[in-house]
């Protein structure tokens, strides 16, 4: 009983993991139709920035997440100011540029701190562990599940009660139209970016934890997920991709532990296919 608790504890930490990079992948791709391959670059800047600011700079742990997801966001608007926004009608371009990005930002990671993991800095009063139903789980576990908890609410506030998040969601629909009535879709469209890229940002931050350590290929690796995961949960739906995360990171889990290490990635995609066959537009398939 100790084990199935342990590794749904685990796989459910992993899953909020997957659901911090995939909220902001979900946004960007779902509503906004961009394919940013880039994502997974912001989730490394944001990793390797809090680990910089809690090793180098000496900031506590509780102000270096902070700084390393400031770091993200802004990473991520200049990505979307200055590369996505000329090629929103040539999403070929999009997909060739950002997987460039996505490519070079792992490299000059590694060229600046070298190809070497690097000891994640975790603040005493989160390297210790709870006992849940027998089970000695860390509690990092349950600060990724809170995390992601939250943000899923402010996704959800974001969308449905704010006037941008309902400017976003018509400009998905009928950009000309909205335009039309003197607003400013651009402005929206940024922030719905520079949100993305906080909650990636974030995913990196705390990624550490969860880890123990920090690497240049941390966020290419965790992206294939985080597709994954958008897919799954339906495009655009931040609540089909919280589902989704969940799923796929206990399935992950428990097929690692109970049949071989790497077998959890294949039933992962099992899992994607036998999904799509059933529900071809996921979980959800909607806006919410």
């Amino acid at each position: 009983m100790d084990t199935v608790v342990l590794l749904s504890c685990t796989g459910l930490g992993l899953g909020a993991l997957y659901f911090l990079v995939a909220s902001g992948l979900s946004l960007i791709f779902g509503l906004m139709d961009v394919l940013n391959f880039a994502h997974g670059a912001l989730l490394s800047i944001g990793a390797y920035a809090t680990w910089w600011a809690g090793t180098e700079a000496g900031f506590s742990f509780w102000l270096a997440v902070p700084f390393g997801t400031l770091v993200g966001t802004a990473a991520a608007v200049m990505l979307e100011l200055f590369l996505i926004r000329p090629l929103y009608s040539r999403p070929r371009d999009q997909i060739l540029a950002t997987v460039g990005v996505g490519l070079a930002v792992p490299a000059l990671l590694m060229g600046i701190w070298g190809a070497d993991a690097r000891p994640f800095p975790q603040p005493a009063l989160l390297a210790g562990t709870w006992h849940v139903l027998g089970a000695t789980v860390p509690v990092n576990r349950f600060v990724l599940l809170a995390a992601a908890a939250l943000l899923l609410l402010t996704l959800r506030l974001f969308l449905a009660r704010t006037r941008y998040g309902l400017i976003v969601r018509a400009g998905v629909e009928d950009r000309a139209m909205v335009t039309a009535l003197g607003i400013d879709v651009r402005r929206a469209f940024t922030l719905v970016f520079a949100i993305g890229g906080a909650a990636a940002a974030l995913g990196g931050a705390l990624g550490g934890l969860y880890f123990g350590s920090v690497n240049p290929g941390q966020g290419t690796s965790l992206l294939i997920f985080a597709f994954v995961v958008v897919v799954m949960g339906g495009m655009g739906s931040v609540t089909g991709a919280a589902a989704a995360s969940a799923g796929v990171g206990l399935v992950q889990q428990f097929a690692n532990y109970y049949t071989g290490t790497g077998l959890g990635d294949l039933s992962v995609v099992v899992l994607l296919a036998v999904l799509l066959l059933v529900r071809p537009r996921g979980l959800t398939g909607r806006l919410a």
